[in-house]
């Protein structure tokens, strides 16, 4: 008989290994560090108001092991020095899990989500906001405007990556049936991790009925040479009012994979701000590292 624990725990790590390419090298410094990094950079800047040529305030939200600060210290400065009024959220934190967050149920995270939007429109005076994410960032909104009441608060959600239908982790799971417990062992322990695989029941309720709701516009962004969220076109949502982009029709000679097309990828973040303008949106294309 085999020694299950010795397999699992392995098995375990393996999988948060994986994931961890979601967010950059971790970061040594402490949170109270981090939140200055974000004000001193124009971002989370609860004085900011919205401008006439940028109305709404626009919340990041980090992906599977990220945090508010380390996933956006690219994307938050360059939206700032375009006039957006820019905020980023943590959720999903575990107790005693310091700077690596996203691990809670998505469910609770949503909530999460809601409350801080609440308090960035309560700060800045607007009606609505628009949303920004990463991997999970992009695809755990969704659970906010469907069954939270998000939809009313919300202009637009842009996911960059996002793990829309859930993720195979490159065929990873699909070992899971094959080692007895380990599913389980991995819903304890990390349930937002848990959640994002392909056929997981939180999957099959944020899914069912369709991919969207009325009056909010969405745009994903992708690339073909996503390691992560795999395949990569389960990524792409269906609807209404649904912009979807695959990084390599916008420009061939890029390779970013998973955590570059978030973390720095300029062509990606002119996507962004074209999804957050459309009445002024540009072309994207190679060029568009230099803008």
């Amino acid at each position: 008989m085999l020694p299950w624990n010795r397999v699992l725990r392995p098995l375990a790590a393996l999988l948060l290994a994986a994931a961890a390419a979601t967010l950059p090298t971790a970061a040594a410094h402490a949170t109270t560090a981090a939140d200055a990094t974000a004000s001193s950079s124009g971002w989370n800047d609860y004085r900011c108001r919205p401008s006439a040529a940028h109305p709404r305030p626009v919340v990041l939200v980090h992906g599977t092991l990220g945090n508010s600060v380390d996933n956006w210290l690219a994307l938050a400065p360059y939206l700032t020095v375009r006039g957006y009024c820019v905020f980023s959220v943590d959720y999903g934190q575990l107790p005693g899990v310091p700077l690596f967050n996203g691990l809670g149920p998505i469910d609770a995270s949503a909530g999460q989500l809601a409350a801080f939007v609440d308090k960035v429109l309560a700060a800045t005076g607007a009606a609505e906001a628009d949303l920004v994410g990463h991997s999970q960032g992009g695809m755990m909104p969704r659970y906010y405007l469907k069954f939270l009441g998000g939809a009313v608060k919300v202009n637009a959600l842009v996911g960059i990556a996002p793990d829309n239908h859930g993720t195979t982790l490159g065929g990873l799971t699909r070992l899971l049936p094959y080692f007895p417990g380990a599913e389980d062992l991995i819903s304890a322990a990390t349930p937002g991790l848990a959640d994002q695989i392909v056929g997981s029941d939180f999957l099959t309720e944020l899914n069912k009925g369709g991919d969207t709701v009325p009056g909010v516009r969405y745009t994903v962004i992708a690339t073909r040479y996503d390691e992560v969220v795999t395949p990569w076109r389960t990524q792409f949502l269906s609807g209404s009012n649904v912009h979807n982009v695959l990084l390599q029709d916008l420009c061939p000679l890029d390779l970013s994979e998973h955590l570059a097309i978030g973390l720095l990828d300029r062509i990606a973040f002119h996507e962004v701000a074209n999804a957050l303008d459309p009445a002024h949106a540009t072309a994207t294309t190679c060029a568009s590292v230099l803008s």
